[in-house]
């Protein structure tokens, strides 16, 4: 029996050190994206979500543009992951789930990852999709959330490890019309998606 306790003890630590081990490339992973989304804090942005037509795979608008969904896609981009890419591929493959508002008989490469409606589709399908919390706690850097601005306007930003002022709350990277900006904006419209993508599998 002596000889046995070393292996059942191995056994019985792997087994309460596994689920540990697993969450953390999430963690690394999230705060990955969350220092890209910094970065992105130090682009000169103007607010431009014009159709333009862009390379494949790879492609983006000129770097001085964008509207919110180029900040994510830059992010993304900047950890190695192509959203164009991703979101072209799944869409060409199950075009049906997605939304239909634009009058598109078929994928755009161009745009098609430029539409919030579009990349919450996506990051459900794909990644995670979580409950659209009133706590902030349920909230880790590298998050996506969503939201419906006034006049039915949706937007998309990134959960930060950066806190507010009174500490209660993670602050987001999100360009909302004045270029890449950091801010306490979590709970200030109605939420309408909270997701975590780390990658297709």
């Amino acid at each position: 029996m002596k000889a046995r306790v070393p292996i059942l003890l191995i056994f019985g630590a792997v087994l309460l050190c596994a689920p540990v081990i697993a969450q953390i490339p999430d963690g690394d992973f999230g705060m990955r994206l969350a220092s890209a989304a910094m970065e992105r804090l130090s682009h000169d942005v103007t607010y431009d979500g014009s159709y333009r037509a862009i390379d494949y795979p790879n492609g983006d608008v000129p770097d001085h543009v964008g509207v919110c969904t180029d900040l994510i896609v830059r992010v993304y981009r900047a950890v190695g992951i192509d959203l164009q890419k991703a979101v072209h591929e799944d869409m060409t493959a199950h075009f049906a789930a997605y939304p239909r508002l634009w009058g598109l008989s078929k994928p755009d490469p161009n745009i098609d990852h430029r539409r919030v409606l579009n990349l919450q589709v996506f990051f459900g399908r794909k990644g995670i999709e979580l409950p659209e919390s009133t706590d902030a706690k349920d909230y880790r850097p590298g998050d996506l959330v969503t939201w419906m601005l006034p006049g039915n306007v949706p937007h998309i930003g990134m959960v930060v490890s950066r806190r507010s002022s009174d500490g209660h709350r993670p602050l987001l990277v999100h360009n909302i019309g004045r270029g890449p900006e950091l801010e306490d904006i979590l709970f200030q419209y109605p939420i309408t998606g909270h997701y975590r993508y780390v990658g297709s599998t």
